[in-house]
């Protein structure tokens, strides 16, 4: 009835087994605390290594003590750790104990190794949650993994993202590092982020292992081709997954036959029905480097079935200086463009298209159309426009823009644009792509490094930014994710950081930004000490 809440965690009396106790299995384990406590989640709570089948653990509370039931044999000559974490709580305000952790040994000694570390999310916010993330070990004769069972040792990743795994048996292992979201102790590929030490850990007496990890999400189901069937006078490859590079080689195409790429889906388009069926070889690659071979017949039948309409999206709302860049993306392959009705609007002014300002991305697509063109100053018009009236382009099935498009762009001034910006990228290997992010997590600007680690932009719109490098090491033009099953690490993320060691770079107009260091992260992997000196008795 009234008075001071209580403020104070649960402090732990005494335990049984005793902290440090060896030569011991036992069959229960008895925790007595100073003032009545409970349990919050102690199957997920408490973290138990090395592991044991946590199915047939029990855990209850009575009063003042936790019981915690263990209906299994222990391992011989083997240091078990019961971290409580935050899984005992006082009853009252349900403050959790601190520092609860008991260690006992069923041999005559305490295994004493440690593995510390640290890890990052590439991707991440520059302010990463480090929730749920966590770091465990598995005996190399040991044929599971992280993706198929719980570690042998586990630790959490605390609030900075380190961790420390401790009273470890002397052996050889090798590391994971994952997120987990859905709390079964081993990490999804297909949606928790995570990473693993390419190199076996060799953990011995007397020396101070580190790791480092780059966790990232990489979706390791390989590539496969699900069905191929027509659809109407159209041919469908349908794949599991989105592949990020294909070839393709087929009679006519990009002449007589075009092709789009879909939500997994490949899908083939002939200029003209064909009753012979025309060999197909594809090839197609997933983003963590798995492809696929494979020849098919495709079919090009006559088909009374309606042609889906044409849907067009274009790249509206960006800013450029004097040179207009704009996209059109079409769901079909476009044939023809009626010039005559596409254009550039500037209040009263109009500028037609002309042919040499198009160009499609890839000819046997022809669904990526690029228009640029050149406005100087001359034009103050802050705001100009692309028109096309309806019927502008049209499909290989015939189909055109039912409706009239007009998408707008910001024209920006040279006197409110900032100089630039300069600096060199130390600790990385080229080829190297730079890029500035906008408040949008775009990419606003973007330059590739092929030798050099200098790098300039210049004439950039005024505003707040992150400036980001990619280490591409095999040149592709992308970021590459890791590949567990070929051992191969992710391709480094790293930003630029200033003074404040914040992400957040803001570009003024008029001014320059020179001598900007980007220095790399570290390298997934291992550091591994000398050995420690130790004075023999």
């Amino acid at each position: 009835m009234g008075g001071p809440s209580d403020e104070q965690p649960p402090k732990l009396i005494s335990s049984n087994p005793a902290d440090q106790s060896t030569s011991i299995k036992p069959e229960k384990i008895v925790l007595t605390f100073d003032e009545y406590v409970g349990l919050e989640n102690p199957v997920k709570g408490v973290v138990i290594t090395p592991k044991i089948n946590k199915d047939l653990v029990e855990f209850t509370a009575l009063k003042n003590t936790i019981n915690v039931l263990l209906k299994q044999e222990l391992e011989d000559s083997t240091t078990y750790v019961f971290d409580f974490q935050k899984s005992v709580v006082d009853i009252s305000e349900r403050n959790p104990a601190e520092k609860l952790k008991l260690v006992f040994s069923t041999g005559d000694q305490i295994d004493s190794l440690n593995l510390s570390g640290s890890l990052r999310f590439p991707y991440g916010e520059a302010k990463e949650d480090y929730k749920n993330v966590l770091v465990g070990i598995y005996p190399l004769d040991d044929s599971t993994d992280v993706f198929t069972a719980p570690p042998y040792y586990l630790g959490q990743v605390d609030t900075l993202g380190n961790f420390n795994l401790s009273n470890l048996k002397a052996g050889a292992y090798r590391a994971y590092a994952w997120r987990d979201n859905n709390g079964n102790l081993k990490a999804e590929f297909k949606s928790e982020d995570y990473d693993f030490l390419p190199d076996t850990i060799h953990l011995e007496p007397n020396t101070v292992d580190s790791a480092f990890f780059n966790l990232s999400k990489a979706d390791l189901t390989p590539i496969k081709i699900l069905r191929a069937a027509n659809f109407g006078k159209n041919f469908d490859i349908v794949l599991n997954r989105n592949p990020v590079k294909n070839s393709i080689e087929i009679e006519g195409l990009g002449e007589e036959l075009f092709y789009v790429q879909g939500d997994k889906r490949l899908r083939f388009y002939p200029k003209n029905a064909r009753t012979d069926s025309l060999p197909l070889k594809l090839s197609v690659e997933d983003s963590v480097g798995f492809s696929k071979d494979s020849i098919l017949w495709a079919k090009f039948p006559t088909s009374e079935r309606k042609p889906e309409k044409l849907s067009i999206e274009v790249n509206s709302g960006k800013s450029f200086y004097q040179n207009l860049k704009m996209e059109l993306t079409f769901n079909k392959p476009i044939t023809q463009i009626r010039l005559d009705s596409l254009g550039i609007k500037a209040d009263s002014i109009f500028i037609p298209i002309r042919k040499e300002m198009l160009s499609f991305t890839d000819s046997s697509k022809r669904d990526l159309l690029k228009i640029q063109i050149f406005l100087p100053d001359s034009i103050e018009n802050d705001l100009v426009s692309l028109v096309a009236a309806d019927s502008t382009f049209q499909d290989i099935e015939g189909e055109v823009n039912e409706k009239p498009i007009q998408a707008n762009y910001r024209k920006l001034k040279r006197k409110d644009l900032a100089d630039g910006i300069s600096g060199e990228i130390r600790g990385a290997i080229a080829p190297l792509i730079v890029q500035l992010i906008n408040g949008k997590k775009e990419v606003a600007y973007e330059l590739i490094l092929k030798e050099e680690r200098k790098f300039s932009m210049n004439l950039l719109e005024p505003g707040t930014y992150s400036l980001r490098v990619i280490e591409d090491l095999n040149g592709n033009g992308i970021w590459d994710p890791s590949n567990y099953k070929t051992y191969k690490s992710a391709e480094r993320i790293f930003y630029y950081e200033g003074e404040e060691q914040t992400r957040d770079l803001v570009v003024r107009g008029g001014w320059t930004l020179e001598d900007l260091i980007i220095q790399a992260t570290k390298l997934t992997g291992l550091k591994k000490s000398d050995k420690i000196s130790v004075d023999k008795p």
